[in-house]
């Protein structure tokens, strides 16, 4: 799983982040120790130019991820990673219904 090319977006989560920014890059180590599939969206450098994640989150801030299997969207890199490790940590359903379709599981 993991990253997908943004022209592939049938990933479940889209993730608006930028080159370099450490913020980013925790909620990407989170996505890809959890082996989450994700769609990439790199946004402008500058906040005045990041209209797309404005109409998204409301922020022109990221990191942002849209979660189309639980219907969150949501900004901040500590709130994501609190969203990420409740959702789809270990002994989560969503991790343990995933487990059970990867051959897991008892």
């Amino acid at each position: 799983m993991g990253a997908l090319d943004s022209a592939a977006s049938d990933a479940p989560i889209t993730f608006y982040r930028l080159q370099a920014c450490p913020y980013c890059e925790r909620v990407t180590r989170l996505l890809e120790a959890y082996d989450l599939e994700y769609t990439s969206r790199f946004v402008e450098p500058l906040h005045s130019d990041r209209d797309v994640v404005k109409r998204v989150a409301g922020v022109r801030t990221v990191p942002v991820i849209v979660d189309a299997r639980t219907g969150v969207t949501m900004a901040e890199s500590g709130n994501i990673v609190d969203y990420l490790e409740t959702t789809y940590g270990e002994g989560t359903a969503i991790a343990e219904t995933a487990a059970v379709a990867n051959g897991g599981g008892e």
